[in-house]
């Protein structure tokens, strides 16, 4: 209360805070200690993670061959039955950025004046001839284009400029489509001989194929509220045909980001920002406020994927290394548990502390304290206890092909400490030319491919809230109704929300990386169909 009262008052003298932004503090659910931590880090910047060295294969990343990828999924389909096995995917975002070049082309041409040509011409715009080029191998044409048949009537006898044009602005702005406002999740993705199918059912093949145990799949989609109807209505048109084919029952379930996680928004001076109507601005944390949502979770194997990295072709040889990066967390799990509860039993000998430190080192990357050898034997076991009763993650790891996005790479902590992490550009100082150097050197790409273990030896479930990283946050600058914003995003999911789990990287083939970033990836083979298939 005392706390409380002086959290207040600090916001009171030095920002000018009223009774009516505390009620609205309080109805977001944001504790005033976490506003007045927000507003001091922009005032105080955040510091640029510090590189040692990339990840790369034999040094923090793992290569294994096939037979060793077929091993360890065989390992996890015989290990699984007595596993609670779930799938996390996160799919509130919008698809706004995957048609970013499409609305820019809506509010920038000129149509009475210019021809499309003309526009891309003066734009230099690249994606724009991309798309007009491919146009009718995109999934969702034939129901866009008898749309526009319906709208206009003459449209067979229109220019194909304008064609184009009407295609382009139907797909965007009707209200039947509204492409760049609904979630990624619900749009056309794969055209098949039968149906159209979009993400939300691709991850339901997906899970049935590699997220199951004793014939039942579990899928748990993070989704907004206001979209809930939308994800809903898709599962009811597709779980029955997916769950016969598959023969597997699914069970689906969905949660929200929590209000709490959303961050205050600062102006340039880092005073609190206010709209029009005088109100402070929130707004949402990030996909790091995720973590949040993965800790209400009880299970003992969660598969994470983003929602655009599905794949049309090859499923089953996509679920062969998501099954064998499986086998490997539960085969690392059960070598710690083991040293766990040998450590709890007084079981542990002078050489099986040495068979443990080199495991953590060789099998798992931790890096013991400096000074460790000088420990007391009860001290060293107790700092070994520290290091490994942690969440486990198992990241995939595909080559660097220059898409944007995090890497794996070493990083030195404040204290000295090195571990794995995987890294954002915006994380780094790149004004530091070494720092620079080290981020170009990286030879590969993080592409949301991870296994989790969120229960300790005990079969205890952990507080991951316990293991973020609170200084791997991030600043970003949005526009508010043409004014800048600063606004905080919280420590990246898999990111600086996982930085002190125990962390294994694998290099897994490039088939297993098919993100839809722009709605022309949809061209690309992984999205396109293959019926001979």
């Amino acid at each position: 209360m005392e706390e409380n009262f002086t959290a207040k008052k600090q916001l009171i003298d030095t920002y000018g805070f009223t009774e009516t932004d505390f009620e609205q503090i309080n109805n977001h659910g944001v504790s005033l200690s976490t506003i007045i931590e927000q507003i001091t880090i922009f005032n105080h910047g955040i510091s640029s993670i510090v590189l040692d060295r990339p990840a790369k294969i034999d040094d923090g990343i793992l290569k294994l061959n096939q037979e060793e990828f077929e091993k360890l999924a065989s390992y996890f389909d015989a290990n699984k039955s007595n596993l609670k096995i779930k799938k996390f995917v996160p799919a509130s975002g919008a698809a706004t950025r995957m048609f970013k070049f499409l609305n820019e082309f809506l509010n920038e041409f000129d149509h009475e004046n210019e021809s499309i040509n003309a526009y891309i011409n003066r734009k230099k715009d690249k994606n724009l001839p991309v798309f007009l080029a491919g146009i009718e191998k995109f999934p969702f044409y034939e129901k866009v284009k008898s749309k526009l048949k319906e709208i206009y009537p003459e449209y067979y006898s229109l220019e194909s400029h304008e064609k184009s044009y009407r295609f382009i602005k139907t797909m965007l702005t009707h209200p039947e489509f509204n492409f760049g406002e609904k979630p990624k999740a619900s749009l056309d993705f794969h055209k098949y001989q039968s149906h159209i199918a979009t993400p939300i059912e691709e991850h339901l093949n997906e899970c049935a194929y590699y997220a199951s145990s004793n014939a039942v799949s579990n899928l748990h989609f993070t989704i907004s509220e206001n979209h809930r109807h939308l994800f809903e209505n898709i599962i009811h048109e597709v779980k029955d045909k997916v769950e016969q084919k598959s023969n597997t029952k699914t069970e689906i379930n969905f949660s929200y980001q929590d209000k709490s996680t959303d961050t205050i928004a600062v102006n340039l001076d880092n005073q609190p920002f206010r709209s029009e109507n005088n109100e402070l601005l929130f707004r949402p944390g990030g996909h790091g406020a995720l973590i949040n949502n993965l800790n209400q979770l009880d299970s003992d194997v969660i598969f994470i994927k983003n929602v655009d990295n599905v794949i049309q072709n090859h499923i089953a040889e996509i679920s062969l290394y998501k099954k064998a990066l499986a086998g490997k967390l539960i085969e690392i799990q059960s070598q710690i548990y083991a040293y766990l509860n040998a450590i709890d039993s007084n079981q542990v000998t002078e050489k099986e502390l040495t068979d443990i430190v080199a495991f953590m080192d060789k099998k798992l990357n931790i890096k013991l304290y400096e000074g460790f050898d000088k420990y007391t034997f009860d001290n060293k076991l107790q700092s070994i206890k520290n290091k490994l009763n942690r969440p486990i993650r198992v990241c995939g790891m595909v080559i660097n092909e220059g898409e944007p996005g995090g890497g794996p790479f070493w990083v030195i902590s404040p204290k000295g400490n090195i571990s794995l992490q995987i890294v954002e550009s915006s994380q780094i100082d790149l004004e530091n030319k070494n720092q620079l150097e080290l981020l170009r050197a990286s030879t590969h790409f993080n592409p949301v491919d991870l296994v989790c273990s969120i229960k300790n030896y005990q079969g205890e479930k952990f507080d991951l809230t316990q293991f973020i990283d609170h200084n791997a946050g991030f600043i970003v600058t949005k526009n508010r109704n043409g004014k800048e914003v600063k606004s905080y995003e919280l420590p990246g999911l898999w990111n600086g929300a996982m930085a002190k789990w125990i962390t294994v990287f694998v290099e897994v083939p490039l088939i297993t990386f098919n993100p839809v970033k722009t709605v022309n990836d949809l061209l690309k083979p992984a999205h396109q169909p293959q019926y001979e298939n």
